[in-house]
């Protein structure tokens, strides 16, 4: 989806590439590029980060209101996903030329958490068929250099791991009425727990190869890509929410359970790495302003 031009020449060299396990920027099929995640970073949010991958740059927050549960689900919480592309992203996000990939993208993480294996809502609940938490997730794409879905799904586990919602309690009022009450104190907050939050992994078939972490030239030179919703669990299972296909070529049944086999391991990887990440993160900043690493001119 980065729209790169590329020469014949330059194809071939990377398809040969591919198929040696070796890739242009030094990766084997199986590496991610190097990222980097902040979080919390939107005030006014009840949690965000931001994350650049390669030339990926996304930023999400999360914000938290009460509302009625589903008749079909009264013992959980919801969650919305809303993706906006930035014209400055690439040329193809001009006017609405971001709409519909914002929509594949929302469409799939939505499939992904809706899960019950993958994101347990049930954490949102707070008044069984009457009242819970629902989350709104904006996402605004920033910049796009390839690999749009795992960099999406990766900042959005960043951002509601970051999230801190209210603590609500119920008081009994005359007539058998129950009535909610916020805390007011800031720091009294519940968090959620993101353990089994499902990452999108996107392997692209380039020749008789797949490679996870397609660059914007990598992309151009694939003729079908899977995306696949991936889940580690604390007991180390991991499980399959959702798969999406695109791309005009076909994949065989061989190769797609390649996919799957190189989706999911790679997914735990990342999903790992990730969680690390931000429990470093989170350290950092819990501690005090005299003991904080002091970065740039502010020294």
């Amino acid at each position: 989806m980065a729209n790169i031009l590329l020469s014949e020449a330059e194809k071939t060299y990377i398809l040969h590439g591919v198929q040696k396990n070796y890739r242009n920027d030094g990766r084997t099929n199986r590496d991610y590029r190097p990222m980097e995640l902040e979080s919390d970073i939107v005030v006014h949010a009840s949690g965000s980060a931001r994350l650049r991958l390669a030339n990926t740059d996304i930023l999400v927050g999360v914000k938290a209101e009460i509302d009625t549960p589903h008749p079909d689900r009264p013992n959980e919480g919801k969650i919305d996903f809303f993706i906006d592309c930035s014209a400055n992203a690439t040329p193809q996000f001009e006017g609405r030329g971001g709409e519909q990939l914002a929509t594949e993208i929302s469409n799939t993480l939505a499939k992904a958490y809706e899960s019950q294996k993958a994101f347990d809502l049930s954490g949102l609940c707070i008044m069984a068929k009457h009242q819970c938490w629902k989350l709104y997730v904006d996402v605004l794409i920033l910049e796009c250099g390839g690999n749009l879905f795992d960099a999406v799904s990766l900042a959005v586990k960043g951002a509601l791991y970051n999230t801190r919602i209210p603590r609500v309690s119920t008081a009994m009022l005359d007539g058998g009425s129950m009535d909610l009450i916020l805390t007011d104190d800031p720091y009294d907050c519940e968090r959620l727990d993101v353990t089994t939050a499902p990452l999108l992994v996107t392997v692209c078939k380039i020749g008789d190869q797949c490679v996870v972490d397609p660059s914007g030239e990598e992309e151009e030179c694939s003729a079908v890509s899977v995306v696949v919703g991936v889940t580690s669990r604390p007991d180390g299972k991991r499980c399959v929410s959702t798969v999406r296909t695109s791309g005009e070529g076909s994949i065989h049944m061989d190769t797609l359970k390649k996919c799957f086999e190189l989706a999911v391991s790679a997914g735990a990887s990342l999903d790992k790495a990730l969680l690390s990440a931000l429990k470093d993160d989170e350290n950092r900043n819990a501690q005090g302003l005299g003991k904080r690493e002091i970065y740039g001119f502010l020294k």
